[in-house]
Parts: C-alpha cells; structure tokens; sequence
C-alpha cells in the first residue's frame, strides 16, 4: 500500500485500543498503511494437529490500527447514501420517537450489552460475536480470525466518512443535551458526525463476513450484528436512520471484498481455524445466557 496523502484526519477520536469510537478517528479516507505493524499475532494454544496458521504482518495505518484490505477502493458512502433526515421531518420524527424508547432500557440487561459493543478495542470486542459463532475468538487461539476481524473493521469504518464528514450530522445525546454510555468518548464524539454509523457498519461487516466462515450460523449472527448496531440506539449515540445507513454501507464494503483475493485467502484460513475449534469442542467464554437475554429486549419502534 502506498503512503498517506498527509490530509487531516476525522476530528477527535481516541486510539483503537482506549476509544469506542477509535476505528474511524485514526485514518483519512485516503489514508494508506504507513508503516508496518509492530508485533505479530501469537501461536495458538491448540494442540499441535489442529493448531492455526500465525497470522502474517499487516501495516498499520496507526499505532494498534491494521490497514484494511481495500486501501483508497472504498464505496462512497456520500453516493450511496440520501441525506439524513432534516429536524421537522416524519423521516426525523420517526428518529426522535425512537431515541426516546431506547432511552427507557438505560440501567436494563440491554443498556449493559450496549455498553459491551461500545468499545470497538481489540481484545475486548473480539468476543462480540463468540456467541453467535458458537466458538471463542482470540488472538492465540484464532489468530487469522482476529486479524480477519480487524482488517474488515478498518474498512467498514473508514467507509462511512465522506458522508460522515459532509453532513456532520448532530448525534441525539448532543441534541437532548443527554449522555451516553461511554461518558469518556462524549468529548470525541460531539465533533463526529452522526450520519452513517460507523459502528452499525463495522458490526454489520463483522456479521457478514462470520457468515461465511460458518454459514449454518448465519440467523444468529445477523441477529446479532443488528443488535450490535441497534446498541448505539440504546447508548444515544446515534439516530435509527444513522444505523439503517450504517448497514447499507456495511453492505456495500461487504461487496467490494468479494473480488479481494487477499480477504477471500484469509476468510478461508479463518474458516479452518474455526472447523479446528469445533472438532475440539471449545465453547465462548462469554455469558451467552446472559446475551441472549438483552438480546430478547425489544427497542419500541424499530424499522
């Protein structure tokens, strides 16, 4: 990948690893991987016979963040994607009324889950989707799947940006003059446009992409990639229409990736580690009982 282009980056948003929002903040649009990678992904645990492939150094865009697959080749969310609704509007009024039902879960099982997707930092959201694939997720134990869910990350977030940038659409908690469920991101977030979501698109990527890696769990994980976008709704980070558009650009980048050979390589070794997991017969170490509880709590009014 070539050098960046030196433009200034989205505005104020935290590193990967500290950040809910650090996926879009650390990259321009134009941006191309500028140096290499600082540390390899480590052996698996696994015994020998079944054990996964190291995952190969990637360049980082910056410090933690993996370049992704497309480089510059990303859709334009900007073309793709009508204007946000205007204030006034039935389109914005359907915005408000569901902002305000989310809003009702605060302190719920769901408040907490949406909490949990907040932070998009590598190793915490690795396990985001451990209980709909059905197996753990990790940089030892998965280590091409956890690269895999990086890279798609990166691209899925960095497409949001032109239309990002161009509306800067005010999120609901700056317009109620509320919170969030990530008090330490606020700051950050005021001055990130709200319209599309960039998390709805990185958990709706990561959705599709688990799909082909274990396409008999296809219903729990697009369940749960909706869900994940549906949190920014219940953390008032973000208006229905700004996840619907997320999902769209999600889509849209899900596609571009079918003709990548370099994805298509690793969404195969990533399937194989996942094939070795299930014949050892290891489970999520997450609370999947606990998910699939918040899960079941219903958003009033959802599209």
């Amino acid at each position: 990948m070539g050098q960046s282009s030196g433009k200034h980056l989205p505005h104020g948003i935290a590193s990967l690893a500290t950040s809910a929002i650090a996926i879009a903040a650390t990259f321009a649009l134009s941006a191309c991987a500028t140096k290499p990678a600082t540390q390899t992904e480590a052996p698996s645990m696994l015994p020998a016979a079944t054990a996964p492939s190291i995952a190969e150094a990637v360049p980082e865009i910056r410090p933690g963040i993996l370049a992704g697959y497309l480089g510059r080749d990303l859709p334009n969310s900007l073309k793709l994607l009508p204007a946000p609704p205007e204030e006034g509007s039935p389109a914005f009024k359907q915005d408000q009324a569901v902002s305000r039902a989310s809003q009702k879960l605060r302190g719920t099982a769901r408040d907490t889950l949406a909490t949990f997707d907040a932070d998009l930092g590598f190793p915490h959201v690795a396990g985001a989707f451990s209980c709909a694939l059905g197996v753990p997720v990790s940089q030892q134990g998965s280590p091409r799947l956890y690269q895999l869910l990086r890279r798609t990350a990166t691209d899925a977030g960095l497409a949001t940006y032109a239309a990002k940038d161009h509306y800067k659409r005010t999120r609901p908690f700056v317009f109620y003059k509320e919170g969030t469920c990530a008090p330490k991101d606020e700051a950050a977030l005021r001055n990130d446009g709200s319209y599309p979501s960039g998390h709805t698109s990185i958990g709706w990527m990561w959705a599709l992409v688990l799909t082909q890696i274990a396409p008999d769990r296809t219903d729990a994980l697009l369940a749960r990639g909706r869900a994940f976008g549906e949190s920014r709704l219940v953390c008032n980070a973000h208006w229905q229409s700004d996840v619907l558009a997320g999902r769209t650009i999600a889509s849209g980048t899900f596609a571009k990736l079918q003709s990548n050979a370099t994805f298509q390589a690793d969404v195969a070794a990533a399937t194989q580690e996942v094939q070795s997991m299930r014949a050892a017969g290891q489970a999520p170490s997450e609370d999947c009982g606990a998910e699939a509880a918040a899960l079941g709590i219903p958003i009033d009014g959802l599209l």
